[in-house]
Order: C-alpha cells, then structure tokens, then sequence
C-alpha cells in the first residue's frame, strides 16, 4: 500500500518530465516573444538565468542536449540580442554563454507567463489548496529523491 504512492508519484512525475509535454509547455510560454525564442530556446534561457554564465558543455547535461546543440541554439539568441559570449578564464578554448540586459527581460517576461499560467490552472483548486501543494513539493525536492 505505501509503495502505491510512489507509483502514483512516479507516474506523474513520468508525465511531467515528458520532453513532449515540455515542450508543449514551452511553446504555449514563448508565443509571440520574438522568433529566436521559442520552445527550442526557452530551456537555455531559463538555465542561464538559474546558474548565470556557464559554456555550452557545461549547459548542455542541463538542458538535455549536447553540447553541439546548445552552441545552434545560443547563435540564434546571440543574433536576437538576447545572449552574448565572452571568453571563459578558466577554458581558452571555451567561451561563457551570458544573458544580455534583453535577454534578463525576456527571461522574467517568461517567468510571469509561466507563474500566470500556473496560477490560472490552479485556479479551480479550494483556496489554501495550491499553496499547500506549492509547499509540500518544494519540501518534496528539497528532502525527496532529487537530493
């Protein structure tokens, strides 16, 4: 009985984790923001904006895609305005993928869609519901099978 949990837990999770169901997400988050940003880009964007500069290799375990396709999707955001590189001092041979002043806004424009478009489908739930829920999976990857 106690493993049944788990099982529902994982399923969801299986769900939520989807490429597909990402990316579904990511288009929906990214219509309309310009044609560098896209469900393709969006995850290096929002990656960047989590760990600040890094390099392609390094950005590439991240967001689930290897280093060659990280460098494709930086060049379309560098020729939007949105990311620039610069050299990283600790690698000659690599350069630092950085978030341009563009690029911050566009990230916390995002970042309100995608608060919004949480907060929306959340919307049916009893008050006090989805805070719960909100705190109970922060503890959850904070003390769950993520740490």
């Amino acid at each position: 009985m106690e493993n049944e949990v788990g099982h529902e837990i994982a399923d969801s999770l299986g769900l939520l984790l989807k490429r597909t169901t990402r990316a579904q997400l990511h288009r929906t988050l990214t219509e309309g923001m310009g044609e560098a940003v896209d469900e393709l880009t969006y995850p290096l964007l929002s990656a960047l904006a989590r760990t600040g500069p890094r390099s392609a290799a390094d950005l590439a375990p991240d967001v689930g895609i290897d280093r060659s396709g990280v460098t494709r999707r930086a060049s379309r955001l560098e020729a939007a305005g949105l990311v620039r590189r610069e050299p990283d001092p600790r690698d000659r041979r690599a350069s630092l993928l950085i978030l341009t002043d563009l690029g911050e806004r566009t990230v916390e424009e995002l970042r309100k869609r995608l608060a919004a478009h949480i907060t929306e489908s959340l919307s049916t739930w009893p008050p006090g519901e989805a805070r719960t829920f909100a705190r109970h999976l922060q503890r959850f990857i904070t003390e769950g099978p993520f740490t």
